[in-house]
């Protein structure tokens, strides 16, 4: 592949709201490269879900181009959509999205079953996936006997039993503790150490301050971009002193 991992050229996306029509993202030209660890903030409503959903192949753009490892997206048919969302891209949502009557190894075996892996393969990789983010020794466990952060982990894990070229994370720590969103946050990390490209949608500016870029959305356009040269340790988060928010980043 040469060029950048996700190219967007002059995306926009509107909403039908009965006779209303609603502007979700204005002309958004942005690129990520292969093994980035990327950051997009913004208020509620200012395009960051709607622009990772484009990205993540489950939401298409109204306008504009997006290209994933060079190929036009709106050129491929569902079923070449549904491949590379299910072999190349992990998600981890703030709600975890775990299925209630599986078990945890279960729900991480999910996109192995939809690729049509071995049983016993799949089995195999959900467990090392789930030794991954320390939950092995619950691998048999229902969603509802696990906390919040754990849930969330499995998610991650979930995400990542395929070995995925793009993870993308929205809000996977709006929902859990602090000591767990620190977890999560490490997680994330080591997958971007690993060579996994890594974009998180936060609206926490701490939090987004662990990447090493940051992308700023106000009112469906990209506002600002900072490089950050050196994210705090993990551990700094939420520690009562706030990190300084990017020029000209509104969270």
């Amino acid at each position: 592949m040469s060029g950048p991992l996700l190219r967007s050229v002059g995306l926009s996306k509107t909403h039908a709201v009965g006779s209303i029509t609603v502007r979700a993202l204005t002309d958004v030209t942005l690129d990520v490269d292969q093994g980035e660890f990327l950051a997009i903030v913004g208020p509620s409503g200012s395009g960051k879900s709607t622009l990772v959903n484009i990205w993540g192949m489950l939401d298409t753009p109204s306008s504009g181009q997006y290209a994933f490892e060079g190929i036009d997206v709106g050129s491929l048919s569902h079923d070449e959509l549904a491949a590379i969302r299910n072999r190349k891209i992990g998600y981890v949502f703030q709600s975890y999205n775990l299925l209630a009557r599986s078990t945890a190894i279960e729900n991480v075996e999910l996109p192995l079953t939809y690729a049509d892996i071995p049983v016993e393969t799949r089995r195999e990789r959900a467990m090392a996936a789930l030794d991954a983010v320390g939950l092995g020794h619950r691998n048999a466990h229902w969603p509802h006997q696990l906390s919040g952060g754990e849930q969330q982990r499995v998610a991650i894990a979930r995400a990542l039993v395929n070995n995925p070229l793009l993870i993308l994370a929205d809000e996977p720590t709006g929902a859990i503790d602090q000591r767990n969103g620190q977890e999560v946050l490490r997680q994330l990390h080591e997958l971007n150490d690993k060579g996994r490209t890594v974009v998180l949608v936060t609206h926490d500016p701490n939090v987004a301050r662990q990447a090493r870029r940051i992308v700023a959305l106000e009112d469906g356009r990209v506002k600002a971009e900072e490089t950050v040269r050196q994210p705090p340790p993990v551990r700094d988060l939420h520690d009562g002193v706030s990190a300084a928010h990017p020029a000209g980043v509104s969270t």
